[in-house]
C-alpha cells in the first residue's frame, strides 16, 4: 500500500500520543478500582467493568487514525498480467450470389449485419481489424486498425450493396483465394509500416494473435485455394469461415439479363466451405444456425487464446471511503460504552453536525 499524500502521516503522532495518555489512564482506573473495592463492604459480590467508558476513548483514537490515513490518500497496488488483442482479417465476399435473397434482406446485408455485431464484440483497446471485400477481384477496404469508428464508418457506406454492382456486371464469381491473398497482403503492410514508424521492436508490438474471417456463400475447391490456404499456415494465420445463405437457395437477380436467358440458382455450399476451414486450421460457423454473438465471441475468443502476454500492467486502487467508512463504525462503536447522557447528546449533536457539513458539500 502507498500512499498518495504521504505529508499528512505524520499526524498520526497525536493519536499515538494521545494513545500512551489511554494505556496511562487505564493503569489509574485500575488502582483506584481496587482501591476502592478494598474498602467498600457489599453483601454481594460486585463486578467493576475493566475499561468502562475508556473503550469509547479508545473508538475515538483509532477513528481519528483512520481519518488521517484516509486524508493522506491510501492506495492498494494491483498488478494485473495484460493480454494481448487480437488481429482479425475480413474476407467479405461481395459476388453477384450475395445478392440472392433467401435470408432476412439478402446475404450481403444479413453480412454487414453480422460485421456489425462482430465490431461491437471487440474490446477495441488492443484489438484490430482489417477489412477486404472479393469477388472475381478484391479490393482492401480497411487496413488493420483499432479505431472502431473507421470500421463503422465503412460499414456504413456497405451495409446497403456490394461494391461489385450488377448494373456492372452480373457475373462476379467467388474467387476466395484473391481474398485470401489480399487478407496476407494487408498484414504485411501493417508490418511495412510498423517497421518504417520504428514500433516493430517495441515490446507487444506484434503479440496480437492474427486469424482470417472469411464470409461466403461458398464455392468450389480448387488447386489455388489451396496454395493461398498453405501461405496463410505458412504465416500462422488460422482461416475461419462462416457461410451465408441457405441450401435451398434462391435465384442470383440479373438487371442485364436477356428474356430467353434462365435465370441462375445459388446454394449454400456448405461442404466446401466445411474444406476450406478445416484445411485453413480455423472453424466453420454458420450465419443463423448459431446467434451473431455467439459466433462473433467465439471467434474472438479462440484467437485470444493464442495472443501472447503484454506484461504486467500495475494499477491503484483508492482506499480513501474505506478508511472513512472504518472511522464512522469505530466512533458509532464506541457510543455504545458511554453511559452518561451529557455525553451520548454531544455524540449526537456531533453526528448532526457532520451529516448537515457532508450534504452540503456533496
Amino acid at each position: 500500500m502507498k500512499f498518495g499524500a504521504p505529508g499528512f502521516l505524520p499526524l498520526l503522532a497525536v493519536p499515538a500520543v494521545l494513545l500512551f495518555l489511554w494505556v496511562w489512564q487505564v493503569w489509574r482506573r485500575r488502582s483506584d478500582v481496587r482501591a476502592f473495592m478494598s474498602h467498600r463492604q457489599v453483601p454481594v459480590h460486585e463486578r467493576v467493568p475493566f475499561f468502562g467508558e475508556l473503550l469509547f476513548w479508545f473508538c475515538l483514537l483509532l477513528a481519528a487514525a483512520a481519518g488521517i490515513l484516509a486524508i493522506a490518500r491510501p492506495q492498494a497496488v494491483t498488478s494485473l498480467v495484460r493480454t494481448a488483442g487480437v488481429d482479425l482479417v475480413i474476407l467479405q465476399d461481395g459476388s453477384s450470389s450475395m445478392h440472392v435473397q433467401d435470408v432476412k434482406g439478402n446475404r450481403w446485408k444479413r453480412s454487414m449485419r453480422f460485421l456489425r455485431t462482430l465490431g461491437e464484440s471487440l474490446r477495441w483497446d488492443n484489438d484490430r481489424v482489417a477489412l477486404a471485400l472479393f469477388a472475381h477481384v478484391a479490393t482492401p477496404q480497411i487496413r488493420l486498425t483499432k479505431d472502431p469508428n473507421t470500421y463503422f464508418f465503412f460499414l456504413d457506406h456497405l451495409e446497403d450493396t456490394s461494391p461489385f454492382r450488377l448494373e456492372d456486371d452480373s457475373t462476379w464469381d467467388t474467387n476466395i483465394e484473391r481474398g485470401i491473398y489480399w487478407g496476407l497482403r494487408l498484414i504485411e503492410k501493417d508490418e511495412e509500416i510498423r517497421k518504417t514508424a520504428g514500433v516493430a521492436d517495441a515490446p507487444g508490438a506484434d503479440t496480437n494473435a492474427r486469424a482470417f474471417v472469411l464470409i461466403s456463400d461458398g464455392q468450389s475447391w480448387s488447386g489455388e485455394v489451396a496454395k493461398s490456404l498453405a501461405l496463410a499456415q505458412e504465416r500462422g494465420v488460422p482461416l475461419n469461415v462462416i457461410g451465408i445463405g441457405t441450401t435451398a437457395g434462391g435465384l442470383i437477380p440479373d438487371p442485364k439479363r436477356l428474356p430467353n436467358q434462365p435465370l441462375i440458382r445459388s446454394v449454400l455450399n456448405r461442404a466446401e466451405l466445411t474444406r476450406i476451414a478445416t484445411a485453413g486450421g480455423g472453424r466453420y460457423f454458420e450465419i443463423d444456425r448459431e446467434s451473431d454473438r455467439d459466433i462473433a465471441n467465439a471467434i474472438i475468443e479462440q484467437t485470444r487464446r493464442r495472443a501472447g502476454s503484454r506484461g504486467l500492467q500495475e494499477g491503484v486502487q483508492e482506499l480513501y471511503w474505506n478508511f472513512l467508512l472504518a472511522a464512522g463504525v469505530l466512533i458509532a462503536l464506541g457510543v455504545l460504552f458511554l453511559r452518561d447522557r451529557v455525553a451520548l447528546g454531544l455524540q449526537l449533536s456531533a453526528a448532526a453536525a457532520v451529516l448537515v457539513f457532508v450534504s452540503s458539500v456533496f
